[in-house]
């Protein structure tokens, strides 16, 4: 059995009471160490990244989509960004009016002051004034279908030098292959692979997941994809991580273009976009 990871020195008791992983009199049940767990594993991802921001320069903009109660902004606040004192900043989005309200009074009680968020779709981000126009680091845990791709254009927009990945809930690419499967089927031997509807929606995941490793690698990026070990109880475990290296587009491109006509998938193309 692997260990329990335990609370890390200088890390606010407060918070982690309010985060429901430690009870009101400073206790941690057995589901709140495997959270705990959960954050201590993607965070050991994390970290290296904002370190490597720094060197270039001091001050780290990250934008966390959906953001949900904000787990993971307020523990990489409390555990890299709250010693720093300087311009970094931490903005959380989030389309639940009661859950950013909640998370913005968190903050203030804390005096996280580096710590804002904001009431908004990944989509209506992008042009939003209340973020700086080029950020280093863009992560989505679970966010919901085409959420996470709308994350990727964000990040690609604002020119980040990260991108950290947890998808979710992908049934768009499922249904545009399921739409198809019917001319598809006489073309070729392969669209056996999403013939039965199980299938359809499980390869459709993996499918969606590889264009969007093609797309970032279209842009320059180097990608890594791993799995979120600890993370058993979801299907949801996937970890893709893109840096960016200015790397050569073009094979990724025509690589991503040829995925797209091979699995009749040419009316996704504005979505898995190549240029900028």
């Amino acid at each position: 059995m692997d260990a329990i990871p335990e609370i890390k020195p200088g890390q606010s008791i407060a918070l982690l009471k309010e985060l429901h992983i430690l009870t009101r009199d400073g206790k941690m049940n057995q589901d709140s160490r495997r959270k705990l767990k959960q954050v201590y594993h993607l965070y050991h991802f994390i970290e290296p990244l904002l370190k490597e921001v720094q060197q270039d320069h001091p001050g780290i903009q990250l934008v966390d989509h959906g953001a949900g109660k904000s787990y993971l902004g307020f523990l990489l606040y409390d555990l890299f960004f709250k010693t720093l004192n300087n311009t970094s900043h931490i903005y959380g989005i989030e389309t639940r009016d009661e859950l950013v309200k909640k998370s913005q009074s968190l903050a203030e009680s804390l005096g996280f002051l580096g710590m804002t968020f904001l009431n908004l779709s990944v989509a209506a981000s992008m042009e939003s004034e209340h973020l700086p126009e080029k950020v280093d680091v863009v992560t989505a845990l679970h966010a919901c279908n085409t959420a996470t791709d709308d994350a990727i254009h964000f990040a690609l927009k604002k020119q980040a030098q990260f991108i950290v990945l947890v998808p979710c809930c992908q049934a768009e690419v499922a249904a545009v292959l399921n739409k198809n499967k019917g001319k598809a089927l006489a073309k070729s031997a392969l669209t056996e692979l999403w013939r039965h509807p199980l299938h359809t929606r499980e390869f459709g995941s993996l499918v969606t997941n590889v264009l969007r490793c093609l797309q970032l690698e279209a842009h320059g990026y180097q990608v890594s994809v791993t799995e979120l070990v600890g993370w058993e109880h979801s299907m949801k475990n996937e970890l893709i991580i893109a840096s960016y290296k200015n790397l050569p587009r073009k094979r990724p491109a025509e690589r991503l273009n040829e995925v797209l006509q091979t699995l009749g998938l040419e009316e996704m193309s504005q979505r898995f976009f190549t240029s900028p």
